[in-house]
């Protein structure tokens, strides 16, 4: 019983974890794989993570402004 509750926390941490990529791959981001290398690396720190996640969630669509 304490192996299936360990794998089961484990499986839940790395879910968390791995949330920010997750986010930016379902989200179709055009930098999924820069969020995802990221969030790989630098997720271990909270800012690392935070970034990740921020990056994931932020709005793709460029602005472009009209020029006369």
């Amino acid at each position: 019983m304490k192996a299936i509750t360990l794998i089961i926390g484990i499986l839940l941490c790395l879910t968390i974890y791995m949330l920010p990529a997750g986010i930016g791959i379902i989200r179709g981001r055009s930098n999924a794989g820069a969020i995802f290398v990221l969030n790989l690396f630098l997720g271990w720190t909270l800012i690392g993570w935070v970034i990740a996640l921020v990056w994931a969630v932020a709005d793709d669509n460029k602005k472009i402004i009209p020029t006369q």
